[in-house]
């Protein structure tokens, strides 16, 4: 580093930092994140910035994936025209929940992630790992791109919106109509905004600790 500061005793002292600032979430924050959360559906038009776009982003970013992979792409439908195109892979009863939100983010995934692992992962070589092994390249992207479209979902709650996910819809068409230039295949769909929660019902059930979980 410029001060001449280790790199990885940098890293080590910004971590006991962090946790002497703050070593958990309050119970409210928990609760605006996931434990009171809702899944919504309808929308109010108050709009969502292009920066807080980008400040979703920047936080969804940070989140952990397998060999700093980050195999996900975002693309963030806005604009009329782009929602019509949209529009075209979902399921009928999709499409309104789609038009109403201010925003839908296709969570994608580039096939040909691994190849920046020179910039993502520099301190060794791992592209010899994924060059010529379609398979696990594909169960790395998929599984990886799912985990940071769930930070980017948990992201977009702790700036204050809301967000509901959405599979009910046609991962060809949306490749062939968005990604057609780039290779890159769509994961799932998310409106983002600020809800309307009079379409709220109640939450559905879960499962108890005790019904699905084991500790050995």
């Amino acid at each position: 580093m410029a001060d001449g500061t280790d790199p990885r005793l940098r890293a080590q002292q910004d971590i006991r930092d962090l946790r002497a600032r703050i070593d958990h979430l309050g119970d409210d924050g928990i609760d605006l994140i996931l434990r009171d959360a809702r899944s919504h559906y309808a929308w109010t038009d108050r709009p969502v910035s292009d920066e807080t776009l980008r400040t979703i982003y920047d936080i969804t970013i940070a989140g952990p994936t397998s060999m700093n992979t980050c195999p996900a792409r975002f693309v963030f439908v806005k604009s009329d025209a782009a929602k019509d195109r949209l529009a075209k892979s979902l399921k009928p009863k999709n499409v309104d929940k789609m038009k109403s939100a201010p925003i839908t983010a296709i969570i994608a995934w580039d096939p040909e992630y691994w190849r920046r692992l020179d910039f993502l992962f520099p301190h060794e070589d791992r592209k010899p790992l994924f060059d010529g092994k379609p398979d696990y390249a594909h169960d790395t992207a998929y599984r990886n791109s799912t985990l940071q479209g769930a930070y980017f979902m948990i992201a977009a709650r702790a700036l204050g919106l809301d967000v509901g996910a959405m599979s009910g819809f046609s991962n060809a068409v949306v490749d062939e109509e968005f990604f057609s230039g780039n290779g890159w295949k769509s994961n799932f769909l998310c409106n983002i905004g600020y809800a309307d929660e009079t379409a709220i019902f109640p939450r559905l059930p879960r499962f108890a600790f005790d019904d699905i979980c084991e500790v050995i």
